[in-house]
């Protein structure tokens, strides 16, 4: 399978203060990778590197074979691909339905905003239910839904969920990423998942790496994770 994302050497940081380290790893079509890795790993400063919100010092990041680097982030999701933040950042004052108008900013068709929206609902049938309700009223689970749900609007071929699982109880989580996998098997989506949580992890993903200090230090498969259990113990902590 070819990757549709490659980062390559990644270093940046926040006011001279260096937080990764010639990160590098790629995804490929259809995929799923995970990275994990405890608080202060540098995982939302990633994320954050690779969408550019903020700049990159050092290194590549392609996706669709092509240098992405340096275009800011209303150009890589026009591109393709698009990001659900950690604390899902909807917008609490706004309905469910104009939360996912604002994911569709970029499509100016309005028949087309309506037929986009419809296919969240076939997604997420608890937000068509929740259609007028603000978004701050709703649950944990159903805020991380549509948060994934507005990112979805702008039909990403690369969609990265920043830790989507924090702060919600375990049975909510284990929702959460049955959620993510369906979009792989019925949108094709390919999926960054930053987690903290491998046993969530475990149950989707077809490579992980572990981040630690801003860096990858490992990579492994799943079906190659109890072979490497200690090397996650040591260096996660998991």
């Amino acid at each position: 399978m070819r990757n549709v994302l490659e980062v390559s050497d990644l270093e940046t940081g926040y006011m001279g203060t260096q937080i990764l380290w010639k990160v590098s790893f790629g995804l490929s079509e259809g995929e799923i990778v995970a990275i994990i890795g405890p608080n202060g790993a540098g995982k939302t400063t990633l994320t954050k590197a690779i969408m550019g919100f903020i700049k990159p010092w050092k290194g590549v990041v392609k996706a669709f074979n092509k240098d992405v680097t340096h275009l800011p982030p209303h150009k890589k999701v026009e591109l393709g691909i698009n990001l659900v933040p950690e604390g899902r950042k909807i917008f609490p004052e706004m309905s469910v339905i104009e939360n996912l108008f604002m994911g569709a900013y970029m499509e100016k068709n309005s028949n087309k905003v309506m037929e986009k929206i419809e296919k969240i609902y076939n997604i997420f049938p608890i937000l068509k239910e929740r259609i007028h309700q603000k978004a701050r009223t709703l649950s944990g689970g159903e805020q991380q839904m549509l948060a994934i749900a507005r990112a979805l609007m702008t039909e990403p071929r690369i969609l990265i969920l920043d830790e989507p699982t924090l702060g919600l109880s375990p049975k909510v989580s284990g929702m959460v990423i049955k959620t993510i996998e369906k979009l792989r098997e019925d949108l094709g989506v390919s999926i960054l998942l930053i987690e903290e949580k491998i046993k969530l992890v475990l149950s989707i993903a077809d490579r992980i790496y572990i981040m630690n200090q801003g860096k990858i230090i490992y990579e492994t498969s799943k079906a190659n994770y109890f072979k490497d259990e200690d090397i996650f113990k040591k260096f996660v902590g998991l």
